[in-house]
C-alpha cells in the first residue's frame, strides 16, 4: 500500500468516526444545516494546512463561511472577464448569505508570503510556478515597502505577513458592495493573524495598525 493510500485511508477513518460521533450525536442540527446556511462571518484564511478557521475559533458547522487561498489575498475589485473565485465568494457572501463581519487571518511561516518577499517563482510558466507568482504579485506594493525597512530576512517575512492582511482589507474596500455596507453600519472588517509557533491570535486596531493579541 502506497503512502498515499495510507493517508487517504486515514481520511475515510475519520469520515466514519464523524458519522459514528458528531453526526449521529448532531442529527437535528444536521437536518437544520441541510436547509440552509447562515453563518454571521465569512473568515478569508489561507489554505496552509497549519491553519484551520474552525479549529483556531472552535466553530461548529454552519457558524462561518471560509475562504481558503494561497497566503490569504483578496484582489482588488475587477470586472476583467476573468475568473475570480475570491470575488465569487465574497458577493455570495454579501448578496446571498449577508454577513455582517469579513475577517482576514493570515499567519506566520507563510509559504506564500515568503514566496512573495523573495520572488521565488517570478518568470516561471504557469504549472511551474508562474500561477504562484502571479497571485503573489497582489503584495508586490508591500513588498518594497517591506524590503526598504527591514531587508529580506526573517523579520521581513513576519512583516509582510502582516501587511498581507492590510492589502487584503484594502482590496476589500475596492468592492462597492463592502464599501457601501461598511459605511451603512451593516458591514464590520476585522485583520487578524495567528502565530502558528505559539498558537496566539493577535488583531489589528486599524486606527493605529498595530497587531496586538487577544485576550485568552
Amino acid at each position: 500500500m502506497t503512502q498515499e493510500s495510507i493517508d487517504f485511508e486515514r481520511l475515510l477513518a475519520g469520515y466514519r468516526r464523524f458519522r459514528a460521533g458528531d453526526w449521529a450525536n448532531e442529527r437535528a442540527r444536521w437536518a437544520e444545516l441541510a436547509e440552509g446556511q447562515s453563518p454571521k462571518v465569512m473568515i478569508i484564511a489561507c489554505s496552509d494546512s497549519r491553519v484551520d478557521p474552525t479549529v483556531i475559533f472552535d466553530t461548529a458547522p454552519g457558524e462561518m463561511f471560509v475562504v481558503r487561498n494561497v497566503a490569504n489575498l483578496v484582489p482588488p475589485f475587477e470586472t476583467d472577464g476573468s475568473r475570480h473565485g475570491v470575488s465569487a465568494a465574497l458577493e455570495f457572501a454579501l448578496n446571498q448569505l449577508k454577513v455582517p463581519e469579513i475577517v482576514v487571518l493570515g499567519h506566520g511561516a507563510c509559504g506564500g508570503v515568503g514566496a512573495a518577499l523573495s520572488r521565488a517563482f517570478a518568470g516561471k510558466a504557469n504549472g511551474e510556478g508562474g500561477f504562484i507568482a502571479h497571485w503573489v504579485d497582489l503584495l508586490d506594493e508591500a513588498r518594497d515597502r517591506v524590503v526598504a525597512e527591514h531587508g529580506t530576512g526573517a523579520e521581513a517575512v513576519h512583516a509582510l505577513e502582516l501587511e498581507g492582511v492590510k492589502v487584503s482589507l484594502a482590496n476589500l474596500r475596492t468592492f462597492p458592495g463592502v464599501a457601501e455596507r461598511e459605511a451603512a453600519g451593516d458591514l464590520t472588517l476585522h485583520g487578524a493573524y495567528f502565530a502558528i509557533a505559539d498558537g496566539k491570535l493577535h488583531l489589528l486596531d486599524e486606527a493605529s495598525g498595530i497587531f496586538s493579541p487577544a485576550s485568552a
